[in-house]
């Protein structure tokens, strides 16, 4: 049976850090820090700050919004952690991918009103940019 790992502990273990010595230096009790890791209670914004910077690690703040706050379920896009190559790669294609719909958007945003006709190329716009957003964003916590 595989022991249950979550993205606090990942990220705690990734420093080398004990469950003592994180907790000492976040000033919460090993007992807090194991009820965290073990997804027995979400932790609260100013620890998962304190372990961000104690970890060093700013994915944990995008992991964190993306499992425990329903905004970030609902809106935060899914990055895929990828190689610095493949990542950079990715974020050039979807870039291209964009610049190709420009003067579609200059078009369609010149006059200040998306039209009902517009609606389905806009839309398609918004798509790109959201691809870009999501590459751009696995770029920055590439390994």
């Amino acid at each position: 049976m595989q022991e249950y790992r979550n993205i606090y502990q990942i990220a705690r273990e990734s420093t080398g850090l004990t469950q003592e010595k994180a907790s000492e230096c976040m000033d919460i009790s090993v007992d807090s820090l194991r009820a965290y890791e073990g997804g027995k209670r979400t932790p609260p914004d100013k620890v998962v700050i304190k372990m961000i910077e104690i970890y060093d690690t700013q994915y944990l703040a995008y992991q964190h919004l993306k499992t425990s706050a329903e905004v970030g379920q609902k809106y935060l896009p899914e990055i895929e952690i990828k190689e610095l190559p493949v990542a950079i790669l990715r974020l050039q294609k979807e870039v291209s991918d964009f610049i190709k719909l420009r003067d579609v958007m200059i078009e369609i945003t010149c006059d200040g009103v998306i039209d009902e006709y517009e609606r389905p190329q806009w839309n398609q716009i918004v798509k790109e940019l959201d691809d870009v957003v999501e590459a751009i964003m696995a770029l920055k916590f590439a390994k």
